[in-house]
């Protein structure tokens, strides 16, 4: 798994005028293939009068799912500059669609390569973007005396609490940067006096 990835804060729009054509860049997080498609569906149904709703998206932290679509622009002119945009800001989980409403001014082939990617940069430093990190679950379960302590000691020192479950004893769920484990365990015992368990889990992501 990837240590970390970034993907965009947010959906969003942004709209740059390139010789009198129009680009309007959308942008959308998306956890699926399936969910990236449904967003280019929804611009192209939005924007059914522009002269090309051009797309891309890159799934999986290790992007592993990549593809662009030109819409009818020459080929090689816009979805793969736009592919190569989000890959060179390192941006995963995401879906970009730019719309271009033709302005009577022919850009040529560079000209379009440098718009349509350009659109995609422009869009994501308006938008936003935010890291995400790949992190270790672990479940720490203790006494109910000494829970609420164990919780307020977790938040202040910035780590993150995801679950919680009360049963005869406590069992908080957290999530670790791997290279913290071995501090956390001695951080634990002496926050509990050695009455902790502690136990690892899966990974996931979350933000940084």
């Amino acid at each position: 798994m990837q240590d970390e990835y970034r993907t965009v804060a947010r959906a969003g729009t942004h709209e740059t005028e390139i010789n009198r054509s129009r680009f309007l860049c959308a942008l959308a997080p998306a956890a699926t293939e399936r969910e990236a498609q449904e967003f280019v569906a929804a611009v192209r149904k939005e924007h059914a009068d522009a002269t090309h709703n051009c797309w891309a998206y890159v799934i999986g932290a290790d992007a592993s799912v990549q593809k662009a679509s030109d819409d009818g622009e020459p080929g090689g002119t816009a979805g793969l500059p736009m592919l190569q945009m989000l890959l060179r800001r390192d941006m995963r989980y995401v879906v970009a669609v730019v719309t271009r409403y033709y302005g009577g001014v022919k850009l040529g082939a560079g000209g379009l390569i440098r718009a349509y990617g350009g659109a995609v940069g422009e869009a994501l430093d308006t938008v936003g973007t935010r890291t995400r990190r790949r992190y270790r679950l672990a479940t720490v379960t203790v006494d109910h005396q000494r829970a609420g302590k164990v919780q307020n000691d977790l938040r202040s020192t910035g780590r993150e609490v995801r679950d919680v479950r009360y049963g005869e004893a406590v069992a908080i769920e957290i999530a670790l940067p791997d290279a913290d484990v071995a501090a956390f365990r001695g951080w634990l015992a002496d926050a509990t006096a050695g009455t902790a368990a502690f136990e690892l889990g899966g990974e996931a992501y979350g933000d940084a």
